[in-house]
């Protein structure tokens, strides 16, 4: 099987290896595929595997050849399913491999947030506690977190590792489904985010639930919240989340996603004040990337072995 791997330096900018795949037949990979190189690059091969590079019906029109796109990540907007599934192209992601890594990135920013240990870290470097009559100081308002509520909206696997953490910082944790208005749950969104001081988003991106932090909202919550975005940059309106740092109502915003990556120059969180932005690493650290290009990889054996469904994590 010719495998063509899209766009490999995303998981893989060097400091792993294809091997995983290597075994399953003759790999070629591309560290970068621009959008007029999909074609050329995909061109004659049975499986492709893609992280961000787009596979749409004009692009598959071209690719008589192709029968599996391997999504190497949990989201698979990239592909164009409807167009797949007419052309008899199985398209499979990997749904967990990030949960550990995601919840420990959503969590660093929180603590940034209230500890702001960056910038008294840079506040250091530059000789302001060498001159310092005191023993000590500090340049910005600290948070104990320790009693605060915190809103984690989505309990899948992720928002529910995120609760465990939060629990053991002391923290009271008000749940909200993925659905945002299960019933059966304890909390509702609505009812949560007014409680919260502090509110993580861990949810899917849906027509529900994009830009479900907006204005509308932020009007109703307590004023000095911390909010954190470690799942899509759509799920906030970033407009009026920045409008919201620069009046006060919102006390500090971390995000490691934004409504479009790479980020604008004129992204208007850019320029807001206490703000914590990350560019979209929750999911690099070495650990964690291995696990992606395994279970990737995993999901091409098994379809190569005829297995179908939820055993190669099928998605159209």
């Amino acid at each position: 099987m010719r495998i063509v791997i899209m766009d490999g330096s995303a998981a893989n900018p060097g400091d792993l290896n294809w091997k995983p795949f290597e075994e399953l037949g003759e790999v070629i990979a591309y560290d970068i595929t621009p959008s007029d190189k999909i074609i050329e690059h995909a061109r004659g091969a049975q499986a492709v595997i893609t992280n961000k590079t787009p596979f749409t019906e004009e692009i598959l029109k071209e690719l008589p050849d192709l029968k599996y796109i391997g999504v190497i990540a949990t989201g698979y907007n990239v592909v164009d399913l409807e167009a797949c599934a007419r052309r008899g192209i199985v398209v499979t992601n990997v749904p967990e491999y990030g949960t550990f890594a995601t919840a420990q990135m959503a969590i660093a920013l929180l603590l940034e947030l209230a500890d702001k240990v960056g910038m008294h870290n840079e506040s250091v470097k530059k000789g302001d506690w060498v001159r310092s009559e005191q023993f000590c100081y500090w340049i910005s308002p600290l948070t104990e977190l320790a009693g605060k509520n915190i809103a984690v909206v989505g309990m899948g696997k992720i928002g529910t590792r995120v609760a465990i953490i939060a629990k053991a910082l002391g923290m009271n944790v008000l749940p909200v489904p993925h659905t945002l208005k299960d019933p059966d749950k304890e909390y509702l969104f609505e009812d949560a985010v007014k409680k919260a001081d502090v509110i993580t988003l861990h949810c899917p991106l849906t027509n529900e639930t994009k830009n479900m932090i907006n204005k509308d909202v932020i009007s109703t919550l307590k004023d000095g919240v911390f909010i954190i975005n470690a799942a899509r940059g759509p799920l906030v309106n970033e407009a009026d989340m920045a409008e919201a740092l620069r009046a006060g109502k919102v006390a500090g915003f971390g995000c490691d996603v934004v409504s479009s990556e790479p980020m604008k120059e004129d992204n208007p969180l850019l320029t807001a004040p206490n703000t914590v932005i990350t560019p979209h690493i929750a999911w690099a650290p070495k650990e964690t990337r291995a696990r992606l290009i395994e279970a990737a990889a995993n999901n091409l054996r098994n379809y190569m072995d005829g297995k179908t469904g939820a055993e190669v994590n099928q998605v159209n």
